[in-house]
């Protein structure tokens, strides 16, 4: 009989496997020296992007959609260029878990010859890549979530969530990392070890979505929050996010350490390089009416009055309340700091705020 595989030997096993998945072409033959703790700009400067894929991934949502939908740029160049630039980010900072580029490359495919036979897109997110947290489910890929007793357990089918943004178009190509049970604010577990910040690599990316914050140059993510989980990597990594309301994003087949725990639930969201990437993700998802398929989804459509503040004078004059101090505890000095430059923005944007 053979020995038992210790939890060192299925890790290393598991590592293979990833490095594996990655092209070989896209491999960093001279990668910025450890010292060098601000990694933000090396993808550009890398010589692995072209021009045209350094416009691509510095082009925000609506700009991206805009030219999927006219076959200005195709998907499959579009996937090409972001999965590279997620390639020299987890050589930087170590940001992702699975990754599935040849899927992504036939989806984007598909798209292609669906707008080519047709002269319609598939839906409002055609060709956009999005990654996600490594807890949300997609048929025959891993969630280990950092767990080792979870490696070799592949899901069997789809997340609510990748049903509707499939639908709507979208194309996966990578998965990223969380901290083991994702209940902590910075990104570390014993499989894939820990994720870096890119502005400064010897700081944490934050968490529990960790891996979507390092990512940065994707044009959305989906992570998960109960407590800052999407807020926090959002901050420290100068990206756009976002926590839904509970029950308004599908979770239903995704993973979770805490199933059956309902009195303080985790939420599916974006994270995004602009408003308008979070404003595509929220209404597309909406649209697709998810609470036909995970229960725990409120039955409530796209309001489009309430987006713009109807009611509330359209947004001009808002009265906004900082909390400075809750008694408790006192924010550090660049909080207070980050609170006062907002507080500033509010006011000369005509708002109240004390």
């Amino acid at each position: 009989m053979s020995q038992p595989q210790t939890w060192q030997e299925i890790v290393a096993e598991k590592k293979a496997r990833q490095q594996a998945s990655i092209p070989k072409e896209w491999i960093l033959t001279k990668p910025p020296p450890q010292e060098q703790l601000n990694v933000i700009d090396f993808p550009e400067s890398s010589g692995l992007l072209s021009s045209r894929e350094i416009e691509i991934t510095n082009t925000h949502v609506d700009g991206l959609l805009e030219r999927l939908a006219s076959a200005q740029w195709s998907a499959v160049e579009v996937a090409t260029a972001f999965a590279k630039r997620a390639i020299i980010a987890h050589q930087l900072t170590n940001c992702l878990t699975e990754i599935f580029i040849e899927r992504a490359l036939t989806r984007a495919a598909e798209l292609d010859a669906h707008l080519k036979a047709t002269g319609k897109v598939v839906g409002p997110l055609h060709g956009l890549p999005i990654s996600l947290k490594d807890q949300i489910g997609v048929k025959g890929i891993e969630s280990t979530m950092g767990y080792v007793a979870w490696i070799g357990k592949y899901a069997e089918r789809d997340a609510v969530l990748v049903d509707a943004l499939t639908a709507l178009g979208a194309v996966f190509y990578v998965k990223t990392n969380v901290p083991q049970t994702l209940m902590f604010g910075e990104t570390s577990n014993n499989v894939f070890g820990r994720t870096v910040n890119p502005y400064n690599r010897s700081l944490t990316s934050g968490g529990s979505s960790g891996g979507e914050g390092a990512l940065v140059g994707a044009p959305v993510g989906v992570g998960s929050d109960i407590g800052g989980s999407i807020r926090i990597p959002s901050a420290f990594s100068g990206t756009y996010g976002f926590r839904p309301t509970t029950g308004r994003i599908p979770y239903g087949y995704s993973a979770n350490s805490l199933v059956g725990q309902d009195s303080l639930s985790s939420v599916l969201g974006p994270l995004a390089n602009s408003i308008g990437g979070i404003k595509s993700f929220v209404q597309g998802v909406i649209s697709q009416q998810t609470w036909l398929r995970d229960p725990t989804v409120i039955r409530k459509k796209w309001d489009e009055d309430a987006y713009r503040l109807a009611e509330h004078g359209a947004g001009k004059q808002l009265v906004f309340a900082v909390i400075w101090n809750n008694g408790h505890v006192v924010p550090h000095p660049p909080v207070i700091r980050g609170l006062e430059i907002t507080k500033a923005a509010l006011i000369a944007a005509g708002h109240k705020g004390q």
